[in-house]
């Protein structure tokens, strides 16, 4: 049985805010390992002979970070799915079982988030085996993970009549929601409730054959962006009338918990969906005052906490089970208790119409980075790094003008019908309304302190003539 994963790779994991935001969310960042979240969920995949390599549906914003992730690690997917918008995961699975099916009539999915923690991937794998011989007969499983203890901030699954077919496997008998902490206990106690992992295995025309019975707008409209795709560099683009149109839900409250073909595979994996500071601080070992640091950190008298640092020293004294978070624009100061409340900076921060939970003042692109320097009336100072053979569309600006001063490396720079090359200290200027482009043509990253002077310094003042990553 050939096994493709399936890996979603969207959300932008707001609890984790600052250091997870739209542009660079928790899936994209190393917040367990040196790896990131995406990297590591790839990576327990490979070398197992019956698992294929893997699909992954992404946001069209995060596509070109997805693909260096993968290229990072060695990782060829088997394709890169683009959503034109989210809508939630029974859509997304829908159109890679439509993908999938286009490649393989008998492929079966195995549906992972691309930000959860596995400690013991033998046991995972042993899941999926044990679940394998389930879902050759039209069941859809999901991973029940064996709870450790009342945990509030997890749905839960009650197990029901055990599979004679199927070593340590059962019927679902119902999802429950995230319960209180006493009912939560109940479960616990109980015995026969699991941890709903968000992670499934089924055939793709058996999870299609249940949508379209249940939610026949999504399967279809899925079929339709599927349908119409087209290829864009590596990456294939979801028709966006289509998906855009398809209604928004979850694999569970679409198919799962109305089809009678669910089953619940137990698993007990060191499984963590990282969903909070305090789950992050759970999964990662401590010092023996129990504090989880990261980064430049001085502590003095402190237990049970987090405290990461990512771009100055960060001292903290006498204190107990806080999280504290540093990111060059903005500082996070919380009890492990009260993390879920996170969520609610981030809707002040939309109210306000902020940017500090869109993106870091570091914002990638896909020929290099930029990073804000200095901001202020009628000018922004910003450095930026052109990575080797890496080079910006042919664009102009109605509102500003740009002086590029050469730190190290080459640049190619052309303005308007000039072409010129400039090397470590030498400079230019881009006139308002003039046509230009800037490129790495050397071996080594090109590092540049642009200034930006005008009435208007937003990034959406960017007229696009020409571009090899097309972009609009």
């Amino acid at each position: 049985m050939k096994i493709y994963p399936v890996i979603l790779s969207g959300g932008a994991g707001t609890r984790l805010w600052p250091l997870s935001r739209a542009v660079l969310p928790k899936q994209l960042l190393p917040l367990v390992s040196d790896k990131t979240m995406l990297q590591d969920t790839a990576l327990r995949l490979a070398g197992r002979p019956d698992l294929m390599q893997p699909l992954i549906v992404c946001g069209n914003e995060h596509r070109f970070l997805v693909a260096e992730q993968m290229r990072e690690v060695g990782i060829k997917p088997l394709g890169i799915l683009l959503e034109p918008v989210g809508r939630n995961t029974a859509p997304a699975v829908a159109a890679a079982a439509h993908y999938l099916q286009a490649i393989d009539p008998d492929a079966v999915m195995l549906v992972l988030p691309a930000d959860h923690v596995i400690a013991d991937v033998d046991a995972f794998y042993a899941a999926i085996v044990r679940a394998s011989a389930l879902v050759a007969d039209g069941a859809l499983a999901t991973f029940g993970i064996v709870p450790t203890g009342p945990e509030t901030g997890y749905g839960y699954i009650k197990s029901g009549e055990a599979l004679a077919q199927g070593e340590q496997c059962f019927k679902v008998e119902r999802f429950v929601e995230k319960p209180n902490r006493e009912t939560a206990q109940g479960f616990v106690d109980a015995g026969h409730y699991y941890w709903n992992s968000g992670m499934f295995l089924f055939r793709a025309d058996a999870y299609l054959k249940e949508l379209a019975a249940f939610q026949p707008a999504i399967a279809s409209a899925a079929e339709q962006a599927v349908a119409k795709d087209y290829r864009d560099l590596d990456f294939c683009r979801l028709d966006e009338a289509a998906f855009t149109a398809c209604p928004s839900d979850s694999i569970d409250y679409a198919v799962m918990e109305r089809t009678r073909h669910a089953v619940v595979v137990p698993a007990s994996i060191g499984w963590s969906d990282v969903g909070s500071w305090s789950a992050l601080w759970e999964v990662q070992p401590g010092d023996a005052q129990g504090n989880v640091t990261r980064g430049d950190v001085y502590l003095d008298n402190v237990s049970g906490s987090l405290v990461r640092a990512e771009s100055r020293i960060v001292a903290v004294v006498g204190v107990q089970d806080l999280v504290v978070v540093e990111t060059n624009d903005a500082v996070l100061v919380a009890h492990k208790d009260q993390v879920q409340r996170v969520k609610q900076i981030v809707e002040h921060l939309k109210d306000k119409d902020r940017t500090e939970h869109l993106h870091h003042t570091k914002v990638y692109r896909p020929w290099g980075c930029y990073e804000g320097i200095d901001i202020g009336e009628r000018f922004q100072v910003k450095r930026i790094t052109v990575n080797p053979g890496g080079k910006l569309s042919l664009q102009m600006h109605h509102h500003r003008a740009e002086h590029w001063v050469v730190v190290s490396g080459t640049a190619r720079v052309t303005c308007g019908d000039k072409v010129s090359l400039l090397t470590e200290n030498e400079s230019t200027f881009i006139p308002i309304g003039m046509n230009h482009r800037l490129e790495n043509p050397g071996k080594v990253p090109l590092h540049l302190i642009e200034v930006q002077s005008g009435s208007y310094l937003g990034e959406d003042d960017i007229v696009r003539f020409e571009d090899v990553y097309q972009r609009t």
